[in-house]
């Protein structure tokens, strides 16, 4: 039996990556059911200030066909809250890139109320989204 009943993580998953597989691969062998939110093309317009590469119906497809995932979701707001109230899950999985920001310190105490642990699992060193984009913008 797994630690957690329903897990959850979210993220853009542009440019899909070792370290997005990483975390979700991770989160599954802690949780019976994963569910991962996938970022809308509005939200990511909203919070990054551009556009993902890839849009987010493919990103979604991308998303859902990985073994480890039970349910894939739009993620439409950054309220992790609101997610909760939604999806009842006891346990938010996310990169420690994140542990000990004002941010996620917040959460984690929000959450603890509500029973929800937040599990940080390590950065994958040396890929990301962002270093990829850069990696095309700079070919010849």
């Amino acid at each position: 039996m797994k630690k957690y009943k329903i897990g959850y993580t979210a993220g853009t998953y542009d440019m899909f990556h070792i370290g997005h597989l990483n975390i979700i691969k991770r989160a599954k062998e802690n949780c019976d059911f994963l569910i991962v939110a996938v970022s809308t093309d509005e939200l990511v317009q909203e919070y990054k200030n551009k556009l993902p590469v890839i849009p987010f119906e493919e990103r979604k497809a991308i998303v859902e066909s990985i073994k480890y995932v039970d349910k894939v979701v739009p993620q439409e707001t950054m309220n992790k809250m609101k997610a909760f109230e939604k999806y009842k899950f006891n346990a938010m999985f996310v990169g420690d890139d994140w542990k000990g920001t004002e941010k996620w310190n917040n959460l984690e105490k929000e959450f603890a109320n509500v029973g929800v642990d937040i599990v940080y699992f390590p950065y994958t060193q040396g890929t990301s989204s962002t270093i990829l984009r850069e990696k095309l913008l700079n070919r010849e």
